[in-house]
């Protein structure tokens, strides 16, 4: 074997996997790794994460189900190596990437032999397989008469998944049907799987994107994973870059420990941790909280909000006591109609007695729409005929809404009030990358589209809305189940801001 495959005396085997995972890295591509989703995970969170893992029986199980170099589960077993006392460990893990095997299996033997000197005994298998495919029967498997399930049960499970979306005729997809509706990411379906792979009082521990706590392509999975798994613990970072900062990856991420639901999984609480990033997790802040506070497991949404401060707190009990929500205000929230590539017959960059005004993302901003401004391959207007009436809307009054922030963005929630009546024409457009709000049967008062829209461009809004969203997208469903005070307040917001700010509309 090369040389440099070789660990260096006392070395300690999670610092020989980190070492492993930076000398495979380096003769990989960004675009390859990208595209398998592979972003090894820095010695720092792993072993945080291999602190996790507590109380061993004397003989253990784990689980890697993308094992990479191996650094994860070198972790776990290291960490508890050196506080507890066990006998054996068998390993199984998972690795797609022939090339980053020999690697693996390096950091396993050395690990092994690490073992040993502590009288433990390792046994470990690398399997070459498809982790979701291999094992998704799980999902829809019902107990046998004997056993309950014909499923491996594991001890531990830690991993760092491959976080990328799946087209919806991916083979994963179609084996994982159950959990997914809509756009599939292949991590929930890792967490998925693994959630049927724990045993009675076994521990998943797992970072992912915060992506799955909210939004309808998650809803399905969202009521699978929390009828399977409680949370005990989740630790979350405030700068995405800080994380995984050598790959650049710009995800919003959390790690979560969870354990399978018995009768007393509900009253544990759950310990949320929290830090600026990977440099300060020794010292981050921690609160506990009942599961009821944080998940609503009896909605049907099911969304984990993550408050990590009191202002958090109070803010998630402020819009808690409001019963107030679009549906009961009769108010729809739908997705602007405009596909530019599927329209550019239509499209036109001059104003002309066929044309109405095209809004795009770029012609709102907080409480404005403007237009036309211009913007390099963005028409400014559509033409009103046969083909293109489906997709334009009738000329009166909506909040257009952002579907997406620029990462880091100050504000996720950027909306404009558009008022009807400010133009001559009986229809307008609204492209896709929109949403607009509107009322089905009438039409919104001007006070509701000044009150809504101040209230979505406030701090308050944009702070709840990051307790639940972590990624750039600002979905319709969303803004569906927001609280909102009474319609009554929401009017009377709107008459203040028009008495305040000159409307010239």
């Amino acid at each position: 074997m090369d040389s440099m495959l070789q660990p260096e005396d006392g070395e300690r085997p999670s610092a020989f996997a980190e070492r492993m995972g930076k000398l495979y890295a380096s003769m990989s591509t960004a675009g390859s790794k990208k595209t398998k989703g592979q972003f090894f995970t820095p010695l720092s969170i792993s072993r945080f994460m291999g602190s996790l893992a507590k109380s061993p029986r004397v003989e253990i199980s784990v689980l890697d189900p993308g094992c990479g170099c191996g650094i994860l589960s070198s972790c776990l077993i290291e960490n508890l190596a050196l506080n507890h006392r066990f006998a054996q460990v068998h390993l199984t893990a998972y690795e797609t990437d022939a090339k980053v095997i020999p690697y693996a299996t390096a950091v396993f033997q050395y690990l092994k032999q690490w073992l040993l000197e502590k009288s433990i005994t390792l046994d470990f298998s690398i399997r070459q397989d498809d982790f979701v495919l291999t094992n998704a029967e799980c999902l829809c498997e019902e107990p046998t008469l004997f056993d309950g399930s014909c499923t491996p049960k594991y001890d531990y499970i830690i991993s760092n998944p491959p976080y990328f979306k799946l087209s919806k005729d991916d083979p994963r997809v179609k084996a994982s049907s159950s959990v997914v509706d809509g756009v599939a990411n292949i991590y929930a379906l890792f967490l998925a799987i693994s959630a049927k792979m724990l045993s009675g009082c076994g521990q998943m521990i797992f970072i992912t994107p915060r992506s799955f706590a909210s939004g309808r392509y998650f809803r399905l999975f969202r009521n699978f994973f929390f009828s399977n798994v409680s949370l005990d613990f989740i630790h979350l970072f405030n700068t995405r870059r800080d994380t995984f900062a050598k790959d650049d990856v710009l995800q919003e991420l959390l790690i979560m420990r969870g354990r399978p639901i018995c009768d007393d999984a509900r009253n544990r609480g759950i310990t949320v941790s929290y830090s600026e990033g990977a440099s300060d997790l020794d010292k981050a802040y921690t609160k506990n909280y009942l599961e009821k506070d944080i998940i609503d497991v009896s909605s049907e949404e099911k969304i984990l909000y993550l408050p990590i401060s009191s202002r958090d707190e109070a803010i998630l009990n402020l819009f808690k006591s409001w019963d107030g929500n679009m549906s009961k205000f009769n108010i729809q929230v739908s997705t602007g109609p405009v596909v530019a590539f599927r329209s550019e017959e239509y499209l036109s960059h001059d104003e002309s007695e066929e044309t109405v005004p095209l809004y795009w993302s770029h012609n709102v901003v907080k409480m404005l729409c403007d237009h036309p401004v211009e913007k390099k391959g963005r028409c400014q207007y559509i033409r009103v005929s046969q083909g293109s009436k489906s997709s334009l809307l009738p000329n009166k009054n909506y909040i257009l809404l952002r579907r997406f922030s620029a990462k880091d963005d100050e504000s996720r929630l950027v909306a404009a009030p558009y008022f009807g009546n400010a133009s001559k024409y009986r229809y307008v457009g609204v492209e896709n990358k929109l949403n607009y709000i509107y009322r089905p049967k009438g039409h919104l008062i001007r006070s509701e589209v000044m009150g809504i829209s101040a209230l979505l461009n406030s701090e308050l809004y944009d702070s709840y809305f990051r307790l639940f969203n972590g990624n750039i997208n600002v979905s319709s469903t969303e803004l569906r189940m927001m609280p909102f005070p009474p319609i009554k307040t929401i009017r009377e917001i709107g008459n203040s801001i028009t008495t305040i700010i000159p409307w010239n509309t």
